[in-house]
């Protein structure tokens, strides 16, 4: 029973590491439309920049965290307005090409100034030991899972309660109405990237410190997809849930079966719940008529 314990800790501190990629996946997508590519490639660049400041400047872990969140969404907003801005207007299929592109470009920026070795993102505390429930969990990974609920409920109260919430909201619902109603759909979609690339590069920097820093910090968004999927493109919140989801079954099928299931058992379930609920288990189910 302590080994079951242990296995869905951990997969919990990894899960909300994946729900934190995911809901910016489902930021992006619901404020444009589109699915970012980059995201894991975001998050990783992040996470590089971060540790670069933090070794620098020798900040203790919450200005970490503060750092990786500023950094993440500079760099979201520097690539919506450089790159995605010229695209609008443009077909779907080559904006989401854009964005494998810019996966593509930004991994090979990372190799190119960090170099391929690994390195270790030291924060003060973060591999402290403390016993919860008679099971030992380190500080790093309770941080990351008390970030995911902040997350979840700030999301949540944004898109309830403050008037740019709901111009995303009604951007997502009908961008042609949202215009004509006075909403800046520009500006909501650069919000969207500062946001989601603020998430994504939390997660990645999070990843970091606990796991350590390596060109491989990108899987983060290929892991994090079937997240996405499995809560719903157009559910923010249910993303969020469903990383946490997936970080446990990844973990317990890891424990108890094949090492090589782990890697397929996220995309697994997906495939057995997008049978049942094509709209994921959280999304909306929109009806079309022709």
């Amino acid at each position: 029973m302590e080994y079951f314990a242990q296995l869905v800790v951990s997969g919990l501190a990894v899960g909300a590491i994946y729900g934190l990629v995911a809901m910016s996946f489902a930021v992006i997508f619901k404020a444009t439309g589109i699915v970012n590519f980059a995201q894991g490639e975001m998050g990783m660049l992040t996470a590089y920049t971060t540790w670069s400041l933090v070794m620098a400047m020798g900040t203790g872990g919450v200005m970490a965290v503060l750092l990786a969140v500023c950094v993440g969404a500079v760099l979201g907003l520097v690539c919506e307005r450089l790159i995605m801005r010229p695209m609008l207007g443009e077909p779907v299929l080559s904006v989401v090409l854009v964005t494998v592109g810019l996966a593509v470009v930004l991994r090979a920026l990372v190799t190119m100034i960090w170099g391929a070795s690994p390195h270790k993102f030291e924060v003060a505390g973060a591999d402290d030991i403390v016993q919860l429930m008679g099971i030992g969990v380190r500080v790093s990974q309770l941080v990351v899972f008390g970030v995911l609920v902040l997350a979840v409920l700030g999301f949540w109260l944004f898109l309830t309660r403050s008037r740019f919430g709901v111009a995303m909201r009604a951007v997502a619902a009908d961008e042609k109405t949202a215009r004509l109603m006075g909403v800046s759909t520009a500006r909501v979609q650069a919000v969207a990237w500062a946001a989601a690339s603020g998430l994504a590069g939390l997660a990645g920097a999070l990843f970091a410190v606990i796991y350590g820093l390596a060109p491989t910090v990108f899987e983060i968004g290929l892991k994090a997809f079937p997240a996405t999927v499995l809560g719903g493109f157009d559910s923010i919140i249910g993303s969020g849930v469903s990383g946490l989801i997936i970080g446990i079954l990844e973990n317990l099928v890891g424990g108890y079966l094949p090492s090589t299931l782990k890697e397929i058992a996220g995309f697994v379930l997906i495939l057995v719940v997008l049978m049942i609920r094509p709209f994921g288990l959280f999304g909306e189910k929109r009806i079309e008529r022709v």
